[in-house]
């Protein structure tokens, strides 16, 4: 069975996590989704780039979530969390993804 890309899976856990947040109006199940999808990302960075680049690209998942809260006061909640969603799998595509 073919992975899914961790490109595909962090962008998915930063979407979903604010999506069920938003939805649920529960943000401690939404954290779960970020945290759950961000550490199926994390494993696969390890072992198609090793930990270095692991290291790396989970530290720009954890910003990016950080990064999306003042960029929506500027942009709107969704334009911010799918711009900083694409940041995240583009990083993840020229680090990891290409790689695997």
């Amino acid at each position: 069975m073919a992975k899914v890309p961790a490109a595909v899976l962090a962008s998915a856990g930063l979407i979903g996590g604010y999506a069920t947040a938003r939805f649920t109006r529960k943000r401690q199940l939404g954290g779960a989704v970020l945290a759950l999808a961000g550490a199926a990302a994390a494993n696969q960075w390890r072992e198609q780039a090793g930990g270095k680049a692991a290291g790396a690209l989970t530290a720009a998942y954890l910003g990016a979530f950080g990064a999306s809260h003042p960029l929506a006061k500027k942009i709107g909640a969704w334009p911010a969390v799918f711009s900083v969603a694409g940041a995240v799998a583009a990083a993840s595509w020229a680090v990891a993804d290409r790689r695997g």
